[in-house]
């Protein structure tokens, strides 16, 4: 079953942005739950970039925090990933995650050229 559809992702060069989107398709979950951006760059751990509590609480990892912002569309049922001044070494899959039911997104390539 697809419970999360991702879209967004592309290839930028460094200083460019990009904004993903993740719709859950079971609002109820999405309006309980925290949301979560996660990236596996190639021959890495994936880890957490971002999330956002249901009271829009966001949290980002060191890495983004100033260039990245999450955000959520409770009226849409969608959480954002807006990043900015992308940098080479945020190339990655992008994972739209919901912790809640350990729902995963199909992933979404972002490459950023220098």
């Amino acid at each position: 079953q697809v419970r999360l559809v991702e879209s967004g992702g592309g290839l930028v060069q460094a200083g460019e942005s990009l904004r993903l989107a993740c719709v859950v398709l079971d609002g109820a979950i999405f309006r309980i739950s925290r949301l979560a951006w996660h990236r596996q760059a190639p021959g890495k751990q994936r880890e957490m970039v971002a999330d956002i509590t249901g009271g829009d609480i966001p949290n980002y990892t060191d890495s983004v925090k100033g260039r990245f912002t999450i955000s959520r569309d409770n009226a849409k049922n969608t959480v954002y990933l807006q990043m900015n001044r992308l940098k080479p070494e945020d190339t990655a899959i992008y994972y739209c995650h919901v912790p809640l039911v350990d729902y995963w997104g199909q992933g979404i390539q972002v490459t950023v050229s220098s």
